[in-house]
């Protein structure tokens, strides 16, 4: 009886997490949402999917930080009871770090989706730099 107690404690409180986990994402996807508007409607359908993704790696990427944080980068490893143990990276060093690099690169796409905005000048003539070199 006492099993399946802790059995069904386990599960609503994995339950809890993932629906906190869930909010979280839908926050960040908020948060780029607006930070990305300015992506031209051409582009918004590929910039939607992208975006997704960026919320979810970056909510994700936040725990893993969290767990390094708690439980390090290396472990003690052993084969076998017979081999003596060693040091070596967690999987979620790697895992984070893949998520990380691709995370990067979906920010980096994003960001090349907004429009170009050069120098404004009142001065169409006037591109800066002398204003710039006057400044020294």
């Amino acid at each position: 009886m006492d099993d399946e107690v802790a059995k069904k404690e386990k599960q609503l409180a994995l339950k809890k997490e993932k629906t906190a986990k869930k909010r979280r994402i839908g926050k960040e996807e908020k948060r780029l949402r607006e930070s990305y508007s300015n992506i031209p409607d051409d582009h918004m359908r590929v910039a939607d999917g992208l975006i997704r993704r960026a919320a979810y790696m970056r909510v994700t990427l936040e725990d893993y930080e969290k767990d390094l944080d708690e439980n390090g980068y290396v472990e003690m490893f052993s084969q076998s009871a017979n081999q003596t143990p060693y040091e070596r990276g967690r999987p979620v060093v790697q895992f984070y770090n893949t998520m990380n690099t691709n995370f990067q690169k979906i920010i980096k796409q994003l960001s090349d989706m907004l429009p170009k905005s050069g120098p404004k000048t009142e001065d169409p003539g006037n591109d800066g730099f002398e204003d710039f070199v006057n400044r020294r």
